[in-house]
């Protein structure tokens, strides 16, 4: 019997644990709505740089530097997840197929 597919949740606290190499967290003691930075699971800025990396790398989704809702985007695996599900519909509608060449017009 094969296992059931990932969560995307459990995808991003597994990519956290693994980018960041955190020993004494696994992804299972993540709790998907504690805050990811300050008093939750304690990441810092550089933890949010190498997480915005990774997960542009595996999902294709990218932050940008300036973006107002960075810090509500990051703020936990719940947020992330929405975040990550939102880029991919966004980049998914913009990747539409191209019209091809036009005849043109008869005059």
């Amino acid at each position: 019997m094969s296992q059931p597919e990932a969560t995307l949740e459990d995808q991003l606290k597994k990519l956290i644990v693994d980018t960041l190499a955190l020993e004494d967290i696994t992804p299972e003691s993540i709790d998907t709505d504690a805050p990811l930075f300050g008093e939750g699971l304690g990441l810092d800025s550089i933890d949010a740089l190498e997480i915005a990396l990774a997960i542009h790398a595996k999902f294709g989704v990218k932050t940008e530097a300036n973006d107002p809702n960075n810090r509500q985007n990051y703020h936990s695996i719940k947020s992330l997840a929405e975040f990550v599900r939102n880029g991919r519909s966004a980049a998914a509608g913009s990747q539409a197929p191209a019209a091809g060449p036009q005849a043109p017009a008869q005059a």
